[in-house]
């Protein structure tokens, strides 16, 4: 069994502000980089429970890195914050696709840290007319390929959008969301026991959970916030819908800014 893991900082246990994911702030992000790594490498235990001899690839998918790689479980693979974009090595030899730290979309109530890609430049993504944050427009990248996205840990609105799109996926809610830079967390102990058994479950199941599909062609919509440029996209083939909304069309979403 081949699992394909993406990472980010903003949904683990304990970590609610943005100073805290930053690297403006070495010694808080620090300690949120131990928190997330614990959380990974509860995951890959998880896995390892239910199928010992699983290969377990992960993405660090947070800008700045988000990954302490002197505590990086050894029995995993790790593909290090660089220059790579979509599909961030995932193929169709992957069994299944897990999430780990991951938060809501742009725009979403009482979600801590809640973003869309950027949390400084961009409103909202639609993909085909939905509106969609990192979780989703990666999870039909996966089904593309065959992937099912099985899994994701993060916080409770996290979860929440993650089971509207996929209603069969494992989650793993370490935090309830009261605001963007406020929840209430599980201690990093029991969120870590909380992820190895349903990680564990997920693995037991992937032929439950479908991939999810979303036929080509592709329409993607960014919008970014007030005062931010849209060139980025006008340079990768985007046509102009107003100063703040641009779409690009493909046939291949690899193609797209996802």
């Amino acid at each position: 069994m081949k699992i394909h893991m993406i990472t980010d900082l903003e949904g683990p246990a304990m970590i609610s502000r943005f100073d805290q994911t930053r690297d403006v702030t070495p010694e808080t992000k620090a300690i949120s980089m131990t928190l997330l790594t614990r959380e990974i490498n509860a995951c890959v235990d998880g896995i390892l429970d239910a199928e010992p001899e699983a290969e377990v690839v992960v993405w660090d998918g947070h800008g700045g890195g988000g990954i302490d790689i002197m505590q990086f479980h050894p029995k995993a693979k790790l593909i290090a914050r660089g220059p790579i974009k979509a599909p961030y090595y995932l193929d169709e030899s992957y069994d299944a696709l897990f999430f780990v730290g991951q938060h809501a979309k742009a725009g979403t109530p009482e979600a801590p840290l809640a973003h869309t890609y950027s949390s400084k430049t961009v409103e909202y993504y639609k993909l085909n007319g939905i509106e969609m944050g990192e979780f989703g427009c990666r999870a039909v990248m996966a089904g593309t390929m065959d992937v099912p996205t099985v899994f994701i840990a993060g916080d409770d609105k996290a979860v929440a959008e993650a089971k509207a799109l996929v209603p069969e996926i494992y989650g793993a809610a370490v935090k309830q969301g009261l605001a963007l830079e406020l929840a209430i967390h599980l201690a990093p102990q029991a969120a870590q026991a909380l992820i190895r058994q349903v990680a564990a479950e997920a693995t037991a199941n992937i032929d439950r959970v479908p991939p999810l599909k979303m036929e080509p062609p592709y329409e993607f919509e960014a919008r970014v916030k007030e005062g931010c440029s849209i060139d980025g996209y006008i340079r990768r083939g985007g046509e102009v819908v107003d100063e703040r909304t641009v779409i690009i069309r493909s046939d291949n979403i690899c193609d797209l800014p996802i």
